[in-house]
């Protein structure tokens, strides 16, 4: 093989469209630009996301930024709070009839601040490490599904 032999494959280079070289070439004439209006014309072209003077898109949609949409949703739940309470099975339901935490709460979790001295069982609600230990050391437990 020799350098001055090498030479493309077939097919995947395509000599360049001279445009506005007359009507044989194909693209005399207006050059495949169309006829009339601003594409047509030396210059003329816009930024992008210009809409012809409308409100663009990305000015006519609010600003969000990185606000969370979930955050006031997930709740904090006290161990006071669960104790309570005069249930032993407490799940997201629960909490919700007893309105300790919103209706609209998605999430909630237990956090170490009071004392429990009664058993109680804990089913698809988070805990902390020490609200966990102080729940099974009253002899409960926390089952998070």
């Amino acid at each position: 093989m020799r350098l001055n032999t090498i030479k493309p494959g077939a097919g995947s280079k395509s000599p360049a469209k001279r445009v506005g070289r007359g009507i044989g070439s194909g693209l005399g004439k207006t050059a495949g630009r169309g006829h009339k209006g601003q594409k047509s014309r030396a210059g003329g072209y816009h930024k992008v996301g210009f809409e012809g003077g409308q409100m663009p898109l990305q000015r006519r949609l609010p600003k969000r930024g990185f606000v969370s949409l979930v955050k006031g949703r997930n709740v904090e739940v006290r161990l006071s709070e669960i104790a309570a309470l005069p249930v032993d099975e407490i799940d997201l339901l629960t909490l919700v009839q007893a309105d300790v935490v919103p209706a609209n709460a998605l999430s909630a979790k237990v956090i170490l601040s009071g004392k429990i001295e009664r058993k109680v069982v804990l089913k698809g609600i988070g805990a902390t490490k020490g609200a966990r230990a102080a729940i099974e050391a009253a002899g409960g437990s926390v089952a998070t599904e």
